[in-house]
């Protein structure tokens, strides 16, 4: 490979690229929250809030010193993130409390990048830790969904124009936002029939001492204020 050609794959990853119209913007909006709010879209979509929230307790357990033995997918569009490492202290709490908000800090990364016109980072970026993740996955289901998930991912990024390319980072973005938003509210249903007796609120509970429903309730503070900033910064406000 050439100079020339790697210096045109960095300008294109690195460099910015022309923001898309409001409209386009509200558009992209409009179809995430398709895909959120209705039951029946939610029940597909809400796999790739899964591989975002065991994501998310799989790098921080990587980050604060645990060895990551596997995630697994589940068709229900559960997850389980295994780590090994001592059983209580700062790392088990931040790998614990990082699944929910995972997907909402995601979002607002990316709509970071975006605001910034880094369209192409995002996409590639995207890419690179869904190939990261693909490493740890220990069963055919979760395969098969970051697979798919990465394959979108790619055929977007090299087969696609510009503006394609464009619709389709904001809708991700779009959605992350949304959908990091819902899961709480899920998960505090559960709770109130008496469900998820073993939750991540109740593990960090445990291992804190301090009450799951705060735990939840910082959980809710963290995607909404995520969706409010993030929409902010995608809508040029």
């Amino acid at each position: 490979m050439d100079t020339d050609h790697l210096t045109d794959i960095w300008s294109r990853v690195f460099g910015t690229q022309p923001a898309p119209s409001l409209w386009l913007v509200i558009i992209t909006a409009v179809l995430a929250l398709g895909a959120v709010v209705p039951h029946t879209a939610w029940r597909l979509s809400r796999n790739a809030v899964t591989i975002a929230h065991e994501g998310g307790h799989g790098l921080i357990a990587l980050l604060t010193g645990r060895r990551l033995d596997g995630i697994r997918l589940h068709s229900d569009t559960s997850g389980l993130t295994v780590s090994r490492g001592k059983p209580t202290g700062l790392g088990m709490v931040l790998t614990a409390a990082a699944g929910y908000i995972a997907p909402s800090l995601l979002g607002l990364a990316g709509a970071a990048l975006l605001a910034a016109g880094h369209i192409t980072a995002l996409l590639w970026g995207a890419t690179a830790l869904l190939l990261a993740m693909l490493i740890m996955i220990r069963n055919a289901y979760g395969v098969l969904t970051v697979v798919l998930t990465g394959a979108a991912f790619v055929l977007v990024s090299w087969l696609t124009t510009a503006d394609v390319q464009a619709a389709f980072a904001y809708a991700v973005v779009w959605f992350l936002l949304l959908g990091g938003v819902r899961p709480p509210f899920e998960l505090m249903g559960k709770r109130r029939r008496g469900g998820a007796v073993d939750s991540d609120p109740d593990q960090l509970a445990r291992l804190t001492h301090v009450p799951a429903a705060v735990w939840l309730g910082l959980f809710h503070v963290v995607t909404l204020c995520s969706l409010t900033g993030g929409g902010r910064w995608l809508l040029g406000l």
